[in-house]
């Protein structure tokens, strides 16, 4: 079996499954969360390896964020696209939180750290940025963020936000085009 038909497979395994759990089969959203669940842990385990112990409880958190969101799948779409969107928001979410942890824990007797800028400086690029993106539109920031700064490919994006990709693609290019504009006029 080729790799394409056994991805073909499992999409199809899960679309059933949750389209049927959706009607009210409590057997076959079981069956779809467990199925979900060893996906999305391998998705992780790819994405966190230096954090191990931190998988299982991602993949909880992700579960119940797709249990909460499942009225916004459309059978009609990819499924694992729309789970693996919702994951890596819940990703993003964790490393986020794990990196404001990180830096209330960090030791202040390193004089080498504290003095390094280019900590500061990614850090306060990380604040200029978010503070920038919050003068546009939210589909425009979001299409932005998605495509340029976490790297999701346009059809991740189009999914995630549900709709076109060519929406996703003039959207970037538009709140880019603003952002320049009003970055110019400061």
């Amino acid at each position: 079996m080729s790799l394409q038909t056994a991805l073909q497979s499992t999409e199809t395994k899960l679309n059933t499954l949750i389209v049927k759990g959706m009607a009210g089969d409590e057997g076959a959203y079981r069956a779809f969360l467990q199925l979900a669940a060893t996906h999305l842990r391998a998705f992780l385990r790819r994405r966190m390896q230096k954090w191990p112990d931190e998988v299982e409880d991602l993949v909880q958190e992700s579960l119940l964020a797709i249990h909460n969101q499942r009225h916004t799948y459309d059978p009609a779409a990819p499924l694992t696209s729309w789970m693996y969107a919702i994951t890596k928001y819940k990703l993003i979410d964790w490393m986020r939180r794990h990196a404001r942890q990180e830096a209330l824990n960090d030791p202040l007797g390193d004089e080498h750290e504290l003095f390094s800028s280019a900590a500061a400086d990614a850090a306060d690029a990380g604040r200029d940025l978010d503070k920038v993106l919050t003068l546009l539109p939210e589909q425009q920031r979001a299409a932005i963020l998605h495509t340029k700064v976490d790297g999701w490919s346009v059809r991740e994006t189009a999914t995630a936000l549900r709709i076109s990709e060519a929406s996703v693609k003039v959207a970037v290019h538009r709140g880019l085009k603003a952002l320049a504009e009003k970055l110019r006029m400061k």
